[in-house]
């Protein structure tokens, strides 16, 4: 059974940082599609980076590059988040999920999408 826990949301001021981290537990990494989400109040769920380890695939929402990183420790079966230069725009409830990453060419986001999800943690950004 895949589950997922993420943690590491918080309070921050505009400017700042924060690492969420996703602990993962029945998949293997490297089978996987695996991304982050987020959804703001009143917003719908978008995609913010997933990466799929079998084609070196890692993408960012345009709203996120160059400020978030994301990453993944096989061994500790954890994925992980790292915000920078946060913005009150980046407040929002953030998800991870994973799914199987699919035939070559399948969208990362939509592949993990459609798999497991876990809860969400609130990263809230003050101006």
């Amino acid at each position: 059974e895949v589950q997922l826990q993420a943690s590491g949301g918080g309070l921050v001021q505009a400017g700042g940082s924060l690492r969420l981290s996703c602990a993962a537990s029945g998949f293997h990494f490297d089978d996987y599609a695996i991304g982050w989400f987020r959804q703001a109040a009143g917003d719908e769920r978008e995609g913010v980076s997933c990466i799929r380890r079998s084609d070196g695939t890692t993408i960012y929402a345009d709203s996120v590059k160059g400020r978030f990183t994301i990453s993944s420790d096989n061994a500790k079966n954890t994925l992980y988040l790292q915000m920078n230069s946060l913005k009150p725009e980046d407040t929002a409830v953030y998800y991870c999920a994973a799914g199987p990453q699919g035939p070559v060419g399948s969208g990362c986001f939509i592949r993990a999408a459609r798999g497991s999800w876990g809860q969400g943690t609130l990263v809230t950004v003050s101006s």
